[in-house]
């Protein structure tokens, strides 16, 4: 349930491009330094879009290094890291490894379980760090597993479930000042992430029987699916950022805005394209195929 929370490059001038990616960077050199290796497979930009928001948030000082990337080793790479860092590798190893075990119990993935116990005592420590995120993220697998097998119709409802994991996580510092606004932040963001995953996944999940909230509700409303699919996305995406305007963020403003007005829009035109070429595939041969005949 990661990739969504992108960054649309195009449309970033080249310092703000350079920025992001450092952060990136930094990302991918503290899952090495706290978890070997292995952590830096759970890289992802999901958790980027929530060290550059921290960082802005609480104008955090960054800690600035070259290194030599192994995927990019022509020239030395800038890395930034700040305690924001260091959070958001932590709650990747707890998000992932409860992923790895979710994907477990759905599709019985035993890639997904052998990763779930390389990361076992990783999770167990990081989650003794942080026991309020990892009561959380435990709450919300199981309530999950309840909505799931219960088949939930209520779309606000299921995606909820991830809303309230994904605020616990994006509120840093519990009783902080601005706790309650990057609850908030996230509660719609994890709404988003959840619903553009079953709009991503509809017809893999419909071919293998799945649970997916939007098959559910697409077999009651195939013609407009679309239209209102669509529609459920923009409004949490706007709900989050309406939290996020509401917060007082100068810093890395500009590549906060690219992410939540532009970039987790990719992916959703990703798939779409893709859908429709499908339908204009399947639509061709149909006709070829009648006028065979």
């Amino acid at each position: 349930m990661f990739g969504y929370i992108n960054v649309n490059r195009e449309k970033l001038n080249f310092a703000d491009r350079g920025m992001y990616q450092s952060y990136y960077c930094g990302l991918c050199q503290m899952l090495k330094e706290n978890f070997g290796r292995k952590g830096q497979m759970l890289l992802n930009y999901d958790m980027t879009f929530l060290i550059v928001l921290l960082t802005g948030l609480y104008e955090l000082e960054d800690k600035k290094t070259e290194f030599i990337c192994a995927v990019h080793p022509a020239k030395k790479q800038a890395a930034r890291v700040n305690e924001a860092t260091k959070y958001a590798a932590a709650m990747n190893i707890l998000l992932c490894t409860k992923n790895f075990e979710d994907d477990w119990n759905d599709n019985h993935s035993y890639a997904k379980k052998a990763l779930s116990q390389v990361f076992k005592k990783d999770y167990e420590r990081v989650e003794a760090c942080y026991p309020r995120q990892g009561r959380a993220i435990r709450q919300y697998i199981r309530k999950l597993e309840l909505a799931e097998k219960c088949r939930e119709r209520n779309v606000d409802a299921v995606a909820g479930l991830t809303g309230e994991m994904l605020g616990e996580i994006f509120a840093w510092k519990e009783d902080d000042v601005w706790s309650e606004e990057l609850r908030c932040l996230g509660f719609y963001m994890g709404k988003f992430i959840y619903l553009m995953d079953a709009y991503e996944d509809i017809g893999k999940d419909s071919k293998n029987k799945c649970y997916n909230v939007f098959n559910l509700m697409q077999q009651e409303t195939e013609q407009d699916f679309e239209t209102f699919s669509g529609l459920i996305l923009t409004s949490m995406i706007s709900e989050c950022a309406k939290s996020f305007e509401r917060l007082p963020i100068l810093l890395h403003a500009e590549i906060l805005r690219n992410i939540l007005y532009s970039g987790v829009w990719t992916k959703y035109e990703y798939v779409r394209m893709k859908r429709r070429a499908k339908e204009e595939k399947k639509h061709k041969c149909h006709g070829t195929c009648k006028s065979v005949h």
